[in-house]
């Protein structure tokens, strides 16, 4: 099988899901406006439905891959990522919003798929750029997707749900005609509720020497990468003084870069440095641009620190393939479910703390605080990576 075509769609798929996400940022807060007295309140229920059914979910849908390929599993969940956009321009009440995007996060396998995909038709040491590749789509779709929503939610307040639901739909017919299956179904892959339930899955990957002390170190990056995702256009705001327009503009160069980055330069470091190294280097830069972002106190120094977390994304990328070595063919898509499950912790639980967190350190004239935070967790990422041991050989636990 060509690995072109694959990956060029799974590269439009994480670029669509972006900025299908980006397109309804801006405008979620007038459509909710219109339909409840209480818009805040139902967007926060509404993104922690939907993180804790991905959370539950997960570990199914990988399992699920496994054993019927990937091929079904993506599209059926492009597909309903596309029903809940569709919801969003149709509803009039929130009750029945909440209960379509809790099925939305059930159904969201995009990342478990996607990373199991290219670890099925990528050779291990081509694994880091397809990873950045990926990291790159997923920025770029988040610099152009608010920029769209914007000036569609101008015409109407409806519309950006609407093309965002045509373009999941439109991805599903693409996948449809050109995605080929990378690998076919395992029927010895169990599905009972003991191996698919989230507990048991992650369990199962945090006990295993090696791999569990990868993950370890992802949900460690995670925790930092969604206190700075949390907390950043406060930060901005009240650490500078700046409006709306400059955040925006600070984010979106910021997230540009990085893709470009990804794009451009991490296959070449991690084929100079190796996937163990470059992961190491990257947590420690992000060690460095957390603690600077803490301490800024003019605008000038803050882009030198925004460069330095630009270059740390290349560890991201060498440790999803470093990762990606630990795991069995025959277990590629139970594994990445679990690790889904596993990110989906502190996307649930960190935004609700890091405000909290946000709003006691303006109290106390110390907003860089929460940026000691995420530098702390990154330095345990780091510790943990560089206390991993080379991965010799993969074992397969029983399925």
């Amino acid at each position: 099988m060509r690995r072109a075509p694959a990956l060029s769609f799974l590269l439009l798929t994480v670029f669509l899901d972006m900025l299908g996400l980006g397109l309804v940022v801006p405008i979620l807060p007038a459509l909710l406006g219109a339909v409840t007295p209480h818009p805040a309140l139902w967007s926060g229920l509404l993104g922690s439905v939907f993180g804790l059914l991905q959370l539950a979910a997960a570990p199914l849908l990988g399992r699920l891959s496994d054993r019927y390929g990937r091929r079904p599993v993506l599209l059926a969940s492009l597909g309903c990522l596309g029903a809940d956009w569709v919801a969003h321009a149709l509803v009039s009440a929130p009750w029945p919003l909440l209960i379509v995007h809790a099925l939305a996060g059930a159904c969201a396998g995009t990342n478990t798929v996607v990373n199991a995909y290219i670890a099925d038709v990528c050779p291990a040491g081509a694994r880091a750029r397809a990873y950045g590749l990926v990291g790159s789509a997923f920025g770029l779709g988040f610099v152009a997707g608010p920029v769209l929503g914007g000036l569609l939610g101008g015409v109407d307040v409806r519309l950006p749900f609407l093309v965002a639901a045509g373009l999941s739909v439109a991805n599903v017919g693409y996948g449809w005609l050109v995605l080929p299956e990378s690998r076919p179904g395992d029927g010895r892959t169990a599905l009972s509720l003991r191996r698919a339930n989230p507990f048991t899955a992650i369990a199962a990957v945090l006990g295993r020497p090696v791999l569990g002390r990868l993950a370890h170190a992802r949900l460690h990056a995670d925790l930092a990468r969604m206190i700075h995702q949390s907390t950043w256009a406060f930060f901005l705001t009240y650490r500078f003084g700046w409006d709306t327009t400059r955040v925006g503009v600070m984010i979106a160069a910021g997230a540009l870069a990085g893709a470009l980055f990804q794009a451009r330069a991490v296959g070449p470091v991690v084929d100079r440095l190796g996937e163990r190294p470059t992961a190491l280097l990257g947590a420690g830069l992000g060690v460095v641009a957390f603690l600077g972002t803490a301490f800024v106190t003019e605008p000038w120094m803050l882009y030198a620190v925004q460069g330095v977390a630009v270059l740390s994304s290349a560890g991201g990328a060498a440790a999803s393939a470093w990762l990606s070595r630990g795991i069995g063919a025959a277990e590629q898509g139970s594994v990445q479910g679990a690790l889904t499950s596993l990110s989906a912790v502190p996307e649930t639980v960190v935004p609700l703390l890091a405000g909290v967190a946000l709003t006691w350190s303006l109290a106390h004239g110390i907003p860089g605080a929460v940026y000691l935070g995420a530098a702390a967790f990154t330095a345990i990422s780091a510790l943990l990576l560089a206390t991993t041991p080379s991965l010799s050989s993969v074992g397969v636990p029983p399925r």
